[in-house]
């Protein structure tokens, strides 16, 4: 309890535990005992050692998922699968590389499903099936980048009843070149479902183009991949300080017809400038000398702290 207390209030070690308990402890004995006082960071340190990683990894993403699906409006249920290396945790007396995950995220709700280390001798396309078969996919659309592109994981979906959207690049070079043909085939121009947006932005114009089709059986004849039901391209111009990129990119699809211009798929921005404006000011206000994270999280957590840190700020404001 405490460690989910700790973790809500941005703590992200056994230490942020142990200072959320110390400054938290009357708030914390309305519905814990507390009899021995409150844990040291030892005793987190120890009790997350004792817990099998696997089996709380599952009942996670299962307490996730429903999480997300009744925070999400009804529609289009999407998971996201993404790799990424954790950055700074190199370990140069070990030799050992960073830390590599794979996860599946609900961009709808903002909420990690699951969870997966990349075994240091292996790569993406092995973890992906174990992460796969820790979630719940029935009526879920599921997306992935080239690398996820995958026959095992096409079949590993739909067979759990979800449905997928895989781009397709070098990996499956058959397809992803029949595929491209197909779409650029002026033959097949009547049979293409088309859409396009235009955003705005930091200085920017994005041109979206979107192009689906449907009717593709002598693409599914001639490569037999699982539950394929459609192909289709985003084709994109970026026009930046008189600059012009464009990028296309391809995608094969299973299942229902989902649209790939669904505003679920697209890009999502935010000024980030603003945010970071904030975060300097709180750490100019404060005075305290912990660590840095250890100021913020006291500041989240007390509120003897807080009301310290308003009053900095009308300190400061008159003397501007």
């Amino acid at each position: 309890m405490i460690a989910v207390f700790s973790s809500l209030c941005g703590g992200q070690t056994c230490v942020h535990m142990a200072d959320y308990a110390k400054n938290n402890e009357a708030f914390l004995r309305q519905f814990m005992r507390l009899e021995h006082g409150t844990p040291s960071h030892d005793a987190f340190s120890r009790l997350f050692r004792m817990i099998e990683p696997e089996p709380l990894a599952k009942a996670l993403s299962r307490f996730a998922l429903e999480w997300a699906r009744m925070l999400e409006a009804a529609g289009i249920r999407q998971i996201s699968i993404n790799g990424k290396v954790l950055r700074r945790i190199f370990l140069r007396a070990e030799e050992r590389s960073p830390l590599h995950l794979v996860s599946a995220f609900a961009p709808g709700s903002g909420i990690v499903l699951g969870q997966m280390a990349v075994d240091a001798n292996s790569n993406e396309i092995r973890a992906l099936p174990a992460l796969l078969e820790m979630l719940e996919l029935e009526g879920t659309l599921v997306t992935g980048d080239a690398m996820h592109t995958q026959r095992t994981a096409a079949e590993l979906i739909t067979g759990k009843g979800g449905d997928c959207v895989l781009a397709l690049k070098g990996n499956q070079k058959a397809l992803h070149a029949d595929a491209k043909a197909w779409l650029e085939d002026p033959g097949n121009a009547e049979k293409m479902l088309s859409h396009q947006n235009v955003d705005r932005g930091h200085g920017r114009k994005e041109t979206r183009a979107a192009t689906v089709c449907h009717d593709i059986g002598p693409l599914q004849d001639a490569h037999q991949w699982p539950g394929l039901a459609a192909i289709g391209k985003i084709e994109s111009v970026r026009v930046s300080e008189g600059r012009i990129q464009t990028k296309t990119r391809t995608y094969m699809r299973s299942g229902c017809r989902f649209d790939l211009w669904n505003p679920a798929f697209q890009p999502r921005t935010r000024r980030r400038s603003d945010l970071a404006a904030v975060r300097r000011l709180v750490v100019n206000l404060q005075g305290d000398k912990l660590l840095f994270r250890r100021r913020i999280l006291k500041a989240a957590q007390v509120p003897e702290c807080r009301l310290e840190i308003i009053a900095n700020a009308v300190k400061l404001a008159k003397t501007l």
